[in-house]
């Protein structure tokens, strides 16, 4: 049985940091990869990050941001590749999704390459809707949708 924890990054443990950067930039391609501004991002007061451990592994990571009293943003999601489909960028995503909840924020905005279907199929089962296409947001030719997720106001 793995043993599972999502775990909220120290931001004064430089060897994990290190661990999620390289992660980054082999999951992403250079011109999409946060690596060069991690630290600057960690550096953000209304920034987060939660990274999964399987038995002793950093497998996945979600950043998320609050940049606003209204929105939060899903920034990254990511998975190694042998830890794909075992339900941990889900337990990601949740985790994620709890903690701009809990800055009172009335929606979270995610962008998501409309190719990369199971991932759009994972934020569409968790309620988030797709507002728009963007155009050349990764690049030139790849395109990007933009989804939210409504919190209720009640």
């Amino acid at each position: 049985m793995a043993k599972v924890a999502i775990v909220e990054l120290n931001r004064n443990c430089a060897n994990t940091v290190e661990e999620i950067v390289k992660m980054e930039r082999k999951i992403f391609p250079k011109h999409e990869s946060l690596a060069s501004f991690f630290h600057d991002e960690l550096r953000k007061k209304n920034s987060g990050l939660l990274y999964i451990h399987v038995n002793g592994v950093i497998a996945g990571y979600v950043m998320y941001s609050w940049p606003s009293s209204l929105y939060g943003s899903i920034t990254k999601l990511a998975v190694k590749e042998q830890w794909r489909g075992q339900g941990h960028g889900e337990a990601l995503l949740k985790a994620g999704i709890e903690k701009c909840r809990t800055r009172k924020v009335s929606r979270i905005m995610l962008h998501v390459d409309p190719l990369r279907t199971p991932a759009v199929n994972l934020y569409k089962k968790h309620g988030f809707q797709i507002d728009t296409l963007v155009e050349g947001y990764y690049s030139s030719d790849r395109d990007a949708y933009r989804m939210y997720l409504d919190f209720d106001s009640s």
